[in-house]
């Protein structure tokens, strides 16, 4: 028979089970109870960290406009030119004002033609060399060559580059077109030839009259004069006439001396639009920073930090940051509620910098008092290292993997009291069967004396 069936007839397995249970419950309570409370201070915690990260960037951002402040361009109805403000790395700064534009030539790109050739006519063979700008291209051209070879094998050798060729089939022919990549003088193109049997004489041009192609578009410069200056270029896009400003060039003016007005002006969108998500972001934090240690007296449930320091630390030198320029936030048009909720009057901004250009900057700007102050605050907690936030999450993690490691000793030990419980109560069992089989014996015995 198996034990537990006999002698006391105790369900073994089961009351060790509930014993053990019984002397797990308390300890692993605590462990889990301990447990509980650090994952939702973690949480709170990647809560919090999330919130300043955000804040963080919205600051980066606005203390970036704020010192650098953008401008647009603008021009009047039907202007000779359009204007777009230069944002690219190592451009100059724009400024605001007033600038008067005459746009006397528009740049052109030079354009030669052949004589007009009987379709596929083999033209010549040897060397073609073009020049444009800086560059010297040789073209070597096949024996039996048509137009169209020519053509391709120039294309091949430029590359898109100085020179495009193409054939033109018109009344009187075939003729090969070469076209000027680049507008003004600059790109102007020479053709010379050398070698072969003498028929690609007719492609050459030397800008003379005399030359086998014909100039059908003049290359020309523009010619720009603002506010008095002059200024020839061999584009149509210039750079650097006004300071941190693209001029493109559309039509030549038709009346010598008639000037058009571009304005240069503050463009405030995007630094509204940048105060704006940083005061979302910093209503976001406050208000995660109030969640997270918050207590319910209705219910005397506490969140996970109630009652932590280091939140009260962090809500007192936030709301700091900005309880020492009220005055100036407040001319800005940010006000703080007793809540220490943040709201932003874009109209009042607008009308702010307009009397005082410099203001977001000195709020805001990477020297401002605001903003200096407040991105050391937000990167002392945020630092990978030594980081408030970051030392606090790191100090839970390691409190978590402790009570896993406690849970794992508490079952390696109840497995032991387990164990221990089995061999006592079995040992029980067996000394209870043995006397048992003791007792039936003698009773037989004390039977069998009677009877005989």
């Amino acid at each position: 028979m198996a034990i537990g069936t006999i002698g006391t007839g105790l369900d073994i397995p089961t009351l060790v089970a509930q014993l053990v249970a019984k002397e797990r419950e308390p300890q692993e309570n605590q462990i889990n109870a301990a447990g509980t409370a650090a994952s939702a201070k973690l949480s709170a915690i990647a809560t919090l960290t999330s919130g300043m990260t955000n804040l963080q960037t919205t600051l980066t951002s606005l203390m970036k406009n704020a010192d650098k402040p953008a401008f647009k361009a603008t021009t009047v109805t039907d202007s000779n030119f359009s204007a777009s403000i230069d944002t690219s790395d190592g451009a100059a700064s724009a400024a605001a004002g007033t600038h008067q534009v005459e746009v006397k030539s528009l740049a052109q790109g030079q354009k030669l033609s052949s004589k007009g050739f009987a379709k596929d006519t083999v033209v010549g063979d040897g060397t073609l060399t073009l020049k444009y700008g800086e560059t010297t291209l040789d073209v070597t051209i096949k024996e039996d060559s048509k137009l169209s070879d020519i053509a391709a094998a120039i294309n091949k050798a430029a590359g898109g580059k100085g020179v495009t060729a193409s054939v033109i089939t018109a009344d009187d022919g075939q003729h090969l077109v070469l076209s000027a990549t680049d507008t003004g003088l600059a790109g102007a193109i020479t053709v010379s030839t050398s070698g072969g049997n003498g028929g690609l004489a007719d492609l050459t041009y030397d800008g003379t009259a005399g030359s086998g192609m014909t100039q059908t578009v003049e290359p020309k410069d523009a010619v720009v004069i603002v506010d008095g200056f002059t200024r020839t270029s061999s584009s149509n896009t210039i750079s650097d006439i006004v300071p941190g400003v693209n001029l493109t060039l559309t039509k030549a003016g038709t009346e010598a001396g008639k000037t058009q007005t571009l304005t240069i002006a503050r463009d405030n969108t995007s630094l509204k639009t940048d105060m704006a998500a940083f005061v979302a972001a910093y209503n976001a934090m406050n208000s995660a920073l109030k969640s997270s240690s918050a207590y319910n007296t209705s219910t005397n449930t506490a969140s996970a930090l109630t009652g932590d320091a280091m939140v009260r630390g962090l809500q007192q030198q936030l709301r700091s940051q900005f309880s020492t320029n009220i005055n100036a936030l407040k001319d800005m048009g940010v006000t703080m509620a007793a809540d220490g909720t943040l709201t932003l009057d874009s109209a009042k901004m607008e009308t702010a910098i307009g009397k005082n250009p410099d203001a977001v900057s000195k709020l805001f700007g990477a020297e401002g008092s605001i903003g200096k102050s407040m991105d050391s605050l937000i990167k002392s907690n945020l630092d990978k290292e030594t980081g408030t936030l970051t030392q606090r999450k790191n100090s839970l993690d390691k409190q978590i993997k402790d009570l896993e490691s406690r849970l794992d000793a508490l079952d390696a030990r109840m497995e032991k009291v387990s164990d221990r419980y089995t061999k006592q109560f079995t040992a029980m069992e067996t000394l209870v069967t043995q006397m048992q089989t003791t007792s039936d014996s003698l009773t037989q015995a004390l039977a069998k004396k009677t009877s005989s």
